[in-house]
């Protein structure tokens, strides 16, 4: 299909004069052509000045019949010449896809996002053969290819997602495997490896006659202030372990290796796995992007939407931003249990989270198309002058000039975009800013309950500022449901027993404070369940599963819970976590089962079936794990290998809470 065929819309015209200019430079071509590349350029300086210095190039591109035909970077001896004019040509080709309908809004980012890879890598790999040809990296013979440095690119934010936008920067971090180079050379080689980044950054960065490539940003890396531009992998795990905040787990979400040594890249991006994402569901988080979001309110001095005049697409009151950290704040809470959670874009981030029932399937749709509008209003407003703004134009003028990008009159589209904005605000605030719970309408705390309350913040669980905070924000409702027990007294001893013995308070605090529901599943516990209450302090981790929504369901059944544990074993590779993820998966299914006797759900003889068909899932679901690690130590089992045989109340179907197992392992010893 040619282009001419394919265009189903364009802007209106702005620039007359700009207009009559380009439909006569391009006067041969087909007049629904001239009319939609004079209609482009009139309301674009930027995209009208390269029409004028590629109009050969854009003549022979009309004539291909594949529109979606990558442009390559053609490699010349001046890589930055040769960078820069393929950067152009794909800002004329995407700008002029997306004003013609051609292309939707997600092939506009793919297609940025897909040239920002091949130029990164382009760029390092020039850079680092340069230090190998000078012989700057030791142990590397001087025709090595750059990858066996063990460098590599992470491409972060909208890049690493697939989402760059029209005249985005790029956000880098480059880190290399230092286990590659000897002790004695790892100064000389990080050296070397860090002019290369500086080179290849230079190349991406600078600006020139021929103009640039990309802003390239290395600011996202570990301390920036104090650490190299290129660190190695040892260093940067030990600063998140150690140092990692709430905002770096969410830009790792979206990490994505670029360009480099992949193999170094993809084991260091998988050893990160466990400081993004949680093993239990982490509502602490909540609270951390909501003070990132008032930052940003503050930076911009914005509370409340007042005129559409100036607006922020990006980061003001209902912008993208809100989008994107309602979606990835919900995966940091829920992806360390869900590896289906664990995705980059924030289109598969919403669908996801409605598949998995934390959000309507309503609601993803609508704030994704939103989000989709958000976008190309980004790319119009940056179409303008190749400006990396976010910002609505302040002048009459500039409405004028954005209404006709975008085709529409410019009362009807400052209307819509606030209309717009305020929606996106309201659909997205109520989850960070829940309403303060009412005040109880109970009596102050009594003289009996002083005498035990005043105790509580010197207990583990309360030592932190943080968890004071929350726990002080959760007391008064916490207070008045405990007085509403059927025996308040009882409940209350209960309750500060259960406090004392909660080593750290954050975690459990944060659950309570996004699920006040739950306070009162604690407290049926802790009135009517004392081996119950007494397991939960110890393991609070549990009361993830209360959140799921299967965790009312009935009782799926040995076999279904022996694949469940199979399925999720195969995602970790060490033994240890193995059996740490079958400890944790059998203790949430055996707090449920007492959960649903505490209810009334199920009656002991149902009990007593489910604890035995929960230890045969999780002895047959560990039991493959056993025997590839023996086989690792030991060598091969002999003969047709081993069974495990349950004996007492396991084989006979009837266990209790706190049954031991008996078991008896028997071995083929043919060959032994």
């Amino acid at each position: 299909m040619h282009f001419v065929t394919a265009i189903t819309e364009g802007p209106d015209v702005y620039d007359r004069d700009v207009y009559d200019d380009i439909t006569q430079q391009f006067g041969e071509l087909d007049p629904k052509l001239q009319h939609f590349l004079g209609a482009v350029a009139s309301v674009s300086p930027f995209l009208t000045d390269l029409m004028r210095k590629e109009a050969v190039w854009l003549r022979e591109r009309f004539d291909a019949i594949e529109i979606d035909q990558s442009i390559e970077i053609e490699i010349t001896d001046d890589i930055g010449v040769a960078l820069r004019s393929a950067k152009r040509r794909v800002a004329l080709w995407t700008a002029l896809c997306d004003f013609s309908g051609i292309w939707q809004v997600e092939q506009v980012c793919a297609t940025l996002t897909g040239f920002a890879d091949r130029a990164v890598q382009c760029a390092f790999d020039h850079a680092i053969s340069q230090q190998i040809a000078r012989g700057k990296l030791p142990g590397l013979a001087r025709d090595a290819h750059p990858h066996d440095t063990g460098l590599f690119v992470l491409a972060m934010g909208k890049m690493g997602a697939g989402e760059l936008n029209y005249s985005s920067d790029i956000d880098l971090i480059c880190l290399f495997d230092e286990a590659r180079f000897p002790l004695d050379d790892f100064f000389e080689a990080r050296a070397a490896l860090i002019k290369a980044t500086r080179t290849a950054t230079a190349l991406l960065n600078d600006i020139s006659s021929d103009g640039y490539v990309f802003r390239t940003d290395l600011r996202l890396r570990p301390d920036p202030a104090v650490t190299p531009v290129c660190m190695g992998v040892e260093a940067a795990e030990r600063y998140y372990e150690s140092l990692g905040r709430t905002w770096e787990r969410a830009a790792y979400i979206k990490a994505r290796v670029c360009a480099g040594d992949r193999i170094a890249g993809e084991t260091f991006l998988k050893s990160m796995r466990p400081f993004v994402w949680r093993r239990h569901l982490d509502f602490a988080a909540i609270q951390d992007a909501h003070a990132m979001r008032l930052g940003y309110r503050e930076k911009i001095g914005q509370s409340r939407i007042t005129s559409i005049a100036g607006h922020n697409v990006k980061l003001g009151l209902g912008g993208i931003r809100e989008i994107e950290f309602f979606t990835q704040t919900q995966q940091l809470i829920a992806g360390g249990r869900d590896p289906d959670l664990r995705v980059r874009g924030t289109k598969d981030g919403l669908q996801q989270l409605a598949i998995k029932g934390w959000i309507t399937a309503n609601l993803a749709d609508g704030l994704y198309q939103y989000y989709r509008d958000h976008r190309k209003l980004e790319h119009r407003l940056q179409m303008v002058n190749d400006a990396q703004t976010h910002d609505l134009p302040s002048t009459d003028a500039g409405f004028e000039r954005l209404a006709a990008m975008m085709n529409t009159a410019p009362g009807a589209l400052k209307t819509a975009l606030k209309d717009r904005f305020e929606t996106v605000h309201d659909l997205t605030e109520g989850f960070f800013a829940k309403a303060p719970a009412p005040e109880p309408t109970g009596p102050e705390e009594t003289a009996d309950e002083e005498k035990i309350t005043q105790s509580w913040p010197s207990y583990p669980a309360l030592r932190s500022e943080r968890a004071y905070a929350l726990f002080q924000e959760l007391r008064p409702e916490l207070m008045a449901r405990l007085r509403a027990a059927s025996f308040p007294d009882q409940a209350l001893v209960a309750f500060d027993r259960f406090l004392s013995k909660l080593p750290a308070g954050v975690q459990l605090f944060s659950l309570f404070r996004a699920n006040p529901q739950m306070i009162d599943l604690l407290i049926d516990i802790l009135g009517t369940a004392p081996s119950l209450s007494e397991y939960l302090s110890q393991n609070v981790q549990v009361l993830d599963a209360v959140i799921g929504g299967s965790f009312w369901d009935d009782w799926p059944g040995e076999a279904e819970l022996r694949d469940q544990l199979i399925w999720r074993l195969a995602a970790e590779t060490d033994y240890e976590r193995q059996l740490d993820l079958s400890r944790r998966w059998s203790k949430e299914w055996h707090f449920r089962i007492g959960v649903h006797v505490l209810r009334g759900l199920i009656d002991a003889g149902q009990a007593g079936r489910e604890y035995a068909d929960l230890a045969r899932a999780t002895l047959g679901g560990i039991w493959p794990s056993v025997c590839a690690e023996f086989a690792r130590k030991h060598g091969p089992m002999p003969g047709r290998g081993a069974v495990v045989l349950g004996m007492g109340s396991l084989g006979a179907g009837r266990l209790h809470a706190h049954s031991d197992l008996d078991v008896i392992v028997i071995y083929d010893a043919d060959g032994v």
